[in-house]
């Protein structure tokens, strides 16, 4: 007869717990109805959303005496993860998280499965991913004001990538081009990865990317030059960087935030329960050093407040989007 090797064993139902589809967290019985509750995660498994949401899910569960299951419903900007969750029965048992981006850019881009301001309702603020504009190896501007007097003298010659057409940096652009009355060229990606080996390679004058320990390292390194940020505060990793409102181009001070939702007409006692946790979820040092080590910046508040930040944003964006002729191709 052979013994099994207790350490070899751990380690077998590590690995296997990770190949697992879904992930679950807690257990108990509890919550409204006893059952588990579902948290869809709008992008793929492994990012920065699917992480902070295991995250929350770890730590809410014992708080709600429930079992938490993570759903990643990915695609479509977030629109696939947030029509699961317009759809579903407003008793708690299901919440997402997400981007506040798939609520106030997409409505006015794309046609929508689901009603943005009456299907979903939000439940708190999560963190926010700050937007550091930065100076590729061929950008001599020595700060912000130099390059978009470069750009007035010379229309078009800046050229400025974004992740993509219609994407937060997008808009951020078209917002700083009206309010300083410069001419200068989007470059639109399909998504972060070429985009950031082409702005270290040099392949354009501007690049607007959200932070991260890797744009962390760059900067470091010397290859991406900060000129500016969007964020409320100037960062602590860049204290000698200015934000856009501090440069005088507050509508174009944006940045990612990330927040948790319920579908519409949930029980205010099952909101503010939620809201509460996840407030004292965000103050443990343990979870705002890991949301800082990631590049995030840990808000919380109220649901009120959240909400009411989702629909400025969502006006203003409106209102670029329109004035721009932002259209996605």
């Amino acid at each position: 007869m052979t013994l099994k090797n207790p350490r070899r064993t751990a380690l077998a139902a590590l690995c296997l717990g990770a190949l697992l589809p879904l992930s679950i967290h807690a257990q108990a019985a509890g919550w409204p109805g006893g059952r588990p509750i579902r948290i869809v995660v709008a992008y793929p498994a492994g990012g920065v959303v699917d992480v902070v949401a295991r995250q929350m899910a770890d730590r809410l569960g014992p708080k709600l005496g429930a079992t938490i299951v993570i759903d990643n419903r990915a695609g479509a900007a977030g629109l696939i993860g947030m029509d699961v969750l317009a759809k579903a029965p407003p008793d708690g048992h299901t919440l997402a998280i997400t981007t506040i981006s798939t609520l106030t850019l997409s409505p006015h881009l794309l046609k929508m499965p689901f009603d943005a301001t009456r299907d979903v309702q939000p439940v708190v603020s999560i963190g926010y991913s700050p937007v550091v504009l930065l100076a590729t190896p061929i950008n001599k501007a020595p700060d912000f004001r130099a390059l978009l007097a470069e750009a007035k003298a010379h229309p078009g010659a800046i050229r400025w990538s974004t992740s993509g057409q219609g994407s937060l940096g997008h808009i951020m652009l078209e917002q700083i081009k009206q309010a300083a009355g410069v001419d200068i060229t989007h470059i639109p990606y399909k998504g972060a990865g070429q985009q950031f080996t082409d702005a270290v390679g040099g392949q354009m004058e501007m690049v607007s990317i959200n932070a991260s320990q890797t744009l962390q390292q760059q900067i470091q390194a010397g290859k991406l030059r900060p000129l500016a940020v969007g964020a409320n505060a100037r960062l602590e990793s860049l204290p000698q960087v200015p934000t856009l409102a501090e440069l005088g181009f507050e509508p174009a001070n944006r940045s990612s935030v990330l927040g948790m939702f319920v579908p519409a007409h949930t029980p205010a006692p099952i909101v503010e329960r939620l809201n509460a946790e996840v407030n004292k979820i965000l103050a443990e040092p343990e979870v705002r050093k890991l949301l800082l080590e990631m590049g995030n910046v840990p808000t919380g508040g109220t649901a009120a407040a959240f909400a009411q930040g989702i629909a400025s944003e969502s006006a203003g964006n409106a209102r670029i989007i329109q004035s721009a002729h932002i259209q996605l191709n």
